[in-house]
Parts: structure tokens; C-alpha cells; sequence
């Protein structure tokens, strides 16, 4: 019987391979003065979580993400690998913790992490970090006026505080606003309520942030165009610039986030939006929607992500 021998430069290098496998993430580069590189990401996992969808062309109930879809997720965050990542549509604590840990064995780490109940049951908000964070809080409760009714913002709102230098901080705050599937025939494309629980969030940040000096970054899945007026309630009130939307664009320049395959649609709804307090941060030209291999398996949404040079003081 033939025994079969490593030679030393193989067995070294196949050492090093493992080990590279196992090693936590690198930390955050730098800029060009020595300020820390944060990279923000929001991306719609697209149901992740068990509910009734259809699968190789079969309507299920109560069926998990599949896993090939899971993959491609995967694949993007440790591609992209943001050391903050804003999260629609994962179905609960349970489901982030599954994510969490496929990470962790593939090679990145995200110790910090959280979903928030709102009304939604099924498809919820959350956040994944590297950094730990000064404080989470969740929204859940705001609510506005709707035909002569008062409702809550259906996913909440969550707002994550971060470190910046050793006196800054800065806010997260994760949305995922109303979609177009009517409700009501008075209310085509539920457009009133998404205008409404953008309001309660845009008035719900306005009563503790100054935008001109507070640094803070609105992320998230907004369900409609940039010149809507859901998405303006979170730019502009009255003379006060709430945010601005940063220029995300994939290699060949559009900047489309989410496929409407059914209907031929492709549209741009998921957003970084910055304070004005924060926009210096960012690195100029930074701003990307991801067009890598594995978007099209993953969600009907496209990762969005832009780098910040965060003050070192």
C-alpha cells in the first residue's frame, strides 16, 4: 500500500489557509490622516425568516428561506464585510442569532446584534455591528393619524447610538416603511400611510437630533422614489435639511436597489440618508449598490453600503 507524505511547504501553506479561515475579521482601515474607516450597509434579506412563499415555482406555508438563498446573503455581507449592517426583513431574534452564527463559522464575526418587535410579526428590523454600540433603542410605539384613526408605524423604528473618537457619537436609525400593496381603495399604493410613518419617524428624530449638529444616518428600505413625498418627509421639514440621500451607484452606473420581477420593475428604494452633521464623514464616491454575483439569489433587494472617516477625537 502506497502512503502518500506532505511535503513541508505544502503542509505549511495549507496550515496558514486553515488559520486564515478561522481568524476574526481585520479592523476597520484607516483614512490618509489616521481616522478610522467605518463601512454602513442596509440590505432586505428578502423574508428571512418562515412564512408562505412560493419555491421552485410551488406555493408553501410556513416555509424557511430556502437555503441557496441564504448562501448568497451570506456571500454579500462577507464580501461587502460593513462594520455596520441596517437589516429589513429578518423574521426575529432567532433568525438574526441563525445569520450570526453562519457568519461567525465562515470567517466574520458580528458580536453585536438586534431585532426589535413591532407590529409586524413576521417580517422585522434589526442591526448587525463589530463596533459595540453606547445604546439600542426601539421605537415601537409611535403612532399617526390615518383616516380618522391613529396607527403605529408598522416595523418601528430603531435607533442604534455608536462611539465616534473618544467624545462623539453617532445615530442609526433603521427603517422599513409601509410597501405599495393597497390596503384601501382610498389609499392607492398605501402611498397616505407611507407619507404618514415617515412623518412619525421624521418627527420622532427631529425631537431630540439637530440635524446641523448631531451626526446621524437614516437607513433602510423606504418602499419608494427619491422625489416621493414619503422619502422627502425624511429630507426636508419647513427650512430644516433633515438628511441627504448619498449618490449609491452600481458598476455601471444605476442605481436601482429593487427588481419587481413580476411586473418588469427595477426602482430605487433603499437609502443612506446623512445628516448634514454627518455628511463630511463620508468618504466622497464611496457610496455603492451592490452588483456582485450573488445579489439575484439573494433578495429582490440590492445591498446598499458607503464608507466614513470617523473623527479620532
Amino acid at each position: 500500500m502506497k502512503r502518500h507524505f506532505l511535503s513541508l511547504p505544502f503542509f505549511l501553506a495549507a496550515s496558514l489557509v486553515f488559520l486564515l479561515t478561522l481568524a476574526p475579521p481585520l479592523a476597520a482601515a484607516e483614512g490618509d490622516g489616521g481616522e478610522p474607516r467605518l463601512r454602513i450597509a442596509t440590505f432586505n434579506l428578502y423574508n428571512y425568516g418562515v412564512m408562505d412563499r412560493v419555491f421552485e415555482g410551488q406555493w408553501r406555508s410556513q416555509y424557511p428561506k430556502p437555503e441557496e438563498e441564504k448562501t448568497a446573503v451570506r456571500n454579500i455581507i462577507r464580501e461587502v464585510r460593513p462594520e455596520v449592517l441596517a437589516i429589513q426583513e429578518i423574521g426575529g431574534e432567532a433568525f438574526l442569532e441563525e445569520l450570526r452564527k453562519d457568519l461567525r463559522q465562515e470567517g466574520l464575526d458580528y458580536p453585536f446584534g438586534e431585532v426589535i418587535q413591532a407590529v409586524d410579526e413576521v417580517r422585522k428590523i434589526g442591526f448587525l455591528a463589530k463596533i459595540e454600540p453606547v445604546e439600542v433603542r426601539a421605537w415601537t410605539a409611535l403612532d399617526f393619524p390615518y383616516f380618522g384613526d391613529r396607527e403605529l408605524v408598522k416595523r418601528g423604528l430603531l435607533e442604534v447610538v455608536f462611539p465616534a473618537g473618544e467624545k462623539q457619537t453617532w445615530s442609526l436609525y433603521v427603517v422599513h416603511l409601509k410597501s405599495k400593496w393597497t390596503e384601501r381603495a382610498d389609499d392607492p399604493q398605501a402611498e397616505q400611510k407611507r407619507i404618514r410613518e415617515a412623518e412619525a419617524v421624521r418627527n420622532h428624530i427631529l425631537a431630540s437630533r439637530n440635524p446641523a449638529e448631531d451626526p446621524f444616518l437614516i437607513a433602510g428600505d423606504v418602499n419608494d422614489l427619491l422625489h416621493s413625498s414619503a422619502l422627502r418627509r425624511l429630507r426636508i421639514r419647513g427650512d430644516v435639511q433633515i438628511s441627504v440621500p448619498l449618490p449609491a451607484r452600481d458598476q455601471d452606473g444605476l442605481t436601482w436597489t429593487q427588481r419587481w420581477e413580476k411586473a418588469g420593475l427595477y426602482s430605487r428604494i433603499d437609502y443612506l440618508l446623512v445628516s448634514p452633521a454627518m455628511r463630511p464623514w463620508w468618504e466622497k464616491d464611496s457610496a455603492v449598490v451592490y452588483d456582485g454575483p450573488y445579489w439575484a439569489k439573494a433578495s429582490d433587494h440590492r445591498m446598499v453600503y458607503a464608507d466614513f472617516l470617523l473623527p479620532s477625537e
